[in-house]
């Protein structure tokens, strides 16, 4: 399978070590930090105190942003939500005669790309009892770019019923292909595919995200 870029919007410009913030952006500063923890040493390494140290502020300063750990998490979730959109977007945008299945790879990509910010996500979206309402958005939220494949795929754009349960249908294939696809005995039938990438797309396929747009 082809790996994603190894610095997509959602990382641009962090590095690692410590960054003086431009003033007055202090709480940018420190989810982007919080980010650069999460994915470098792991979630067991992000405390509030690491963050600050990583954005080479004193130890006191992420509490005039984030009321602890979980409120931190919280906005490092909603930033990862949003590069999954982005990632989606750009999916659909590479193959829109096949969406929903560009789509898919596309998520199952971001998430292997970023296993530990991928459970920072869903660890979050669980623990508020909703995704974030950017995963919503009308303009650029995930779920928005799936049902607008959907749609060109073929889906009565005036049941919104049906649309909002086959991109919930959709978006719950994606995740379990996301968090089952490493699995070792799938490894024979990957072999025998020629690939992670074919086996994905097959996969996507036997679940009815072939996606194809309708001329």
């Amino acid at each position: 399978m082809s790996e994603v870029s190894a610095n997509p919007p959602l990382l641009a410009g962090c590095s690692g070590g410590n960054r003086p913030y431009h003033h007055g952006d202090l709480r940018r500063a420190l989810v982007e930090a919080a980010r650069v923890v999460l994915e470098r040493d792991g979630p067991q390494a992000l405390s509030l105190r690491a963050v600050a140290r990583e954005a080479g502020v004193s130890p006191a300063a992420p509490y005039h942003h984030f009321k602890d750990k979980c409120d931190l998490l919280t906005a490092v979730a909603e930033e990862g939500f949003h590069g999954l959109a982005l990632a989606l977007k750009a999916g659909h945008d590479a193959d829109p005669e096949h969406g929903l299945t560009a789509i898919g790879l596309a998520y199952v990509r971001f998430a292997k790309a970023h296993p530990d910010l991928y459970r920072v996500m869903y660890d979050s979206a669980r623990n508020a009892d909703a995704m974030p309402e950017s995963a919503h958005a009308k303009d650029e939220g995930g779920f928005q770019i799936v049902k607008i494949a959907m749609i060109k795929a073929g889906l009565d754009p005036s049941d919104e019923v049906g649309l909002e349960l086959a991109c919930i249908a959709a978006w719950c294939a994606a995740h379990g292909l996301a968090e089952m696809s490493g699995f070792a005995q799938f490894g024979p039938l990957i072999e025998h595919l020629g690939g992670e990438d074919a086996f994905l797309r097959a996969v996507l396929e036997r679940l009815g995200l072939s996606g194809k747009a309708k001329a």
